[in-house]
């Protein structure tokens, strides 16, 4: 399959192939459907849109801020189906203020957008660039001006270059100089930044940029996975002490790639059940089980070995004041002989829907996973801090009268209020995402956003989703289906 496929929303769509491509984007279906018995969400419950520092900043050589892995990455030929760079991207480094403006307009409450890096602290240790922290200063000044409560996320993906030329998250070293980087955040920002995010998706990243190269940093060696696991468990720890130590007041947690990994072949298919819960340990478990209880499942163990040392666990295993959930789809694996690790990535089941990567559009694994943490991991309050969906991957202008993402985004809020009644202390969702954007190995083929982005002339227009998601926020009341 083309590598292009690929990206952090779809790690359960590995082995699909072409049949990804040419779909009609998000189409319904009824049987993965779940009907919440009320379509009221709670007054005080947090609405708002995610995004991340290099898909929409630009200004890459701006200001004194360093290369990141991505800068690398993205100008390596053939890695990004397009051609294209984030070199401009939305260009919300100097357009920010329009950004603050559309969420206001929207009328959501909550603004998720990651901080770069390479753009405050340029090597990843040392000197800290004043004129990026500057910069940061006046986004989230701007968004409570605007009455939009700012979710900073620290880590999204864009590694300093400098720290990766000396290993990167294989290096221990690199999981120390998040906590400082953490520290200057708080030192500085921490008197009005009171939510944070520590790490997004790691999961992604250890697998998409170590193990299959299809990320950056382009890596593709097994013996990484296990260091790389642990050492950006263990940053997430550190990173947290020194956000409590800077400051006393703030509301930390991280973001979860969370998805159900099912058996090709249902429950008849004994065989492929190992499979599944090989990726599971892998994809979830190697992330939640840390974090939340201190320890690691065994197959993971036995990845990380002598990368782990004493006293590791209790720094990873921090109290965090809510877990984010980033949801897309289930992935589905069947036993491989012929792998190394015995694993492989199926199709979903036949006449399964499809969005415009492959994966199977299953609202219910919504409610699976958000049923994981209130079951398996002490019931913590949870975000939904990503969930969303792309036009078909084209070049072409974006769809404006996007019904399927309505429909898309309707029918996962059916799913979080089912567990929501359920006992899940579940009180937001962010939409992924404001602006069509830089997609990663995708390019600008993959859309995601409320609002579309014309590159060449940079005009932005409101798609009818956008205007959907401002009733919501405002009602609270879930619209019954068409």
């Amino acid at each position: 399959m083309s590598e292009f496929q690929i990206n952090r929303r779809a790690l359960g769509g590995l082995a699909l192939g072409a049949t990804a491509l040419g779909l009609g984007a998000c189409e319904p279906t009824a049987k993965t459907d779940l009907q919440p018995a009320s379509r009221q969400f709670p007054k005080d419950f947090v609405w708002g849109v995610a995004s991340a520092a290099f898909q929409i900043e630009g200004s890459q050589q701006a200001d004194g801020r360093g290369k990141s892995i991505w800068d690398t990455f993205e100008r390596i030929p053939g890695k990004i189906i397009d051609g294209s760079t984030a070199s401009i991207a939305t260009d919300s480094y100097n357009r920010f203020g329009e950004d603050i403006d559309l969420i206001k307009a929207a009328g959501l409450g909550a603004y998720r957008f990651s901080m770069s890096w390479p753009r405050i602290v340029p090597t990843g240790q040392g000197a800290v660039n004043a004129a990026g922290l500057d910069y940061y200063e006046r986004l989230v000044d701007g968004l409570l001006a605007k009455d939009i409560v700012p979710y900073a996320t620290l880590y999204h993906w864009d590694l300093p270059q400098a720290l990766q030329d000396k290993g990167g998250w294989a290096n221990r070293d690199t999981a120390l100089r998040l906590a400082d980087y953490a520290s200057v955040i708080g030192q500085r920002l921490g008197d009005r930044l009171k939510r944070f995010i520590v790490l997004n998706e790691a999961a992604a990243q250890s697998i998409l940029g170590h193990l299959l190269g299809m990320h950056a940093p382009g890596l593709k060696d097994p013996a990484l996975l296990g260091p790389v696991i642990h050492h950006m468990n263990l940053g997430q720890g550190l990173a947290i002490q020194a956000l409590r130590a800077s400051q006393s007041d703030l509301s930390i947690g991280t973001t979860f790639a969370l998805q159900p990994v099912r058996a090709s072949g249902g429950d008849l298919a004994v065989w492929n059940r190992p499979a599944a819960e090989g990726l599971d340990a892998l994809s979830n478990r190697a992330w939640l089980d840390p974090a939340l209880k201190g320890t690691y499942p065994k197959r993971v163990s036995d990845l990380i070995g002598k990368a782990l040392m004493d006293g590791d666990m209790a720094t990873i295993h921090q109290p965090i004041d809510f877990a984010g959930v980033n949801y897309y789809a289930p992935a589905y694996v069947k036993l491989d002989l012929s792998s190394p690790s015995k694993i492989a990535l199926a199709k979903p089941p036949k006449g399964s829907e499809l969005d415009a990567f492959g994966r199977h559009i299953d609202p219910s694994g919504l409610a699976e996973v958000l049923g994981w943490l209130r079951k398996d991991y002490g019931n913590p309050q949870v975000m939904i801090t990503e969930n969303g969906c792309s036009d078909p991957f084209s070049s072409k202008p974006a769809i404006i009268k996007d019904t399927f993402r309505i429909t898309y985004i309707r029918r996962h809020l059916e799913a979080a209020l089912t567990a929501k009644a359920a006992g899940s202390a579940l009180n937001g969702y962010f939409v992924w995402t404001l602006l069509d954007n830089f997609e990663w190995a995708l390019g600008y083929t993959s859309k995601f956003g409320l609002v579309a982005h014309d590159r060449a002339t940079g005009v932005r227009t409101l798609k009818d989703s956008f205007g959907w998601v401002a009733s919501l926020a405002k009602s609270g009341t879930l619209p019954s289906r068409p």
